[in-house]
C-alpha cells in the first residue's frame, strides 16, 4: 500500500481488520485504489441469497473526491447499468 494518501491506507487497514457483515471488500494486489466488492442481498428481502459484485475506485483525492463504482457484469436492476455508475 506504499504510496497511497493516509486516509486510504488507514480506512483500508479497518475494513480488513474489522469487515462489514455481509459485505466483502479486497483491495486488488495490482492497484490498491481498485477494490473488489461483494454484497450480500439482505435478509427477508427479495434479494436475499443473491451477490451484487462491484468495483470500486478511491481516487487520490478521496475523500474530498466521491469514490467510483462500476458493476462489472450486466445485472437487471434498472439502476445499474454495466460498467457505468450506479444512478
Amino acid at each position: 500500500m506504499a504510496g497511497l494518501p493516509r486516509r486510504i491506507i488507514k480506512e483500508t487497514q479497518c475494513l480488513l481488520a474489522e469487515p462489514v457483515p455481509s459485505i466483502k471488500a479486497q483491495p486488488y494486489e495490482s492497484n490498491t485504489h481498485y477494490f473488489h466488492v461483494v454484497i450480500a442481498g439482505p435478509r427477508d428481502s427479495p434479494f436475499e441469497g443473491r451477490t451484487f459484485k462491484l468495483e470500486l475506485f478511491l481516487p487520490e483525492e478521496y475523500p474530498m473526491a466521491a469514490p467510483k463504482v462500476s458493476v462489472p457484469q450486466p445485472c437487471r436492476s434498472t439502476q445499474f447499468f454495466y460498467r457505468s455508475r450506479p444512478c
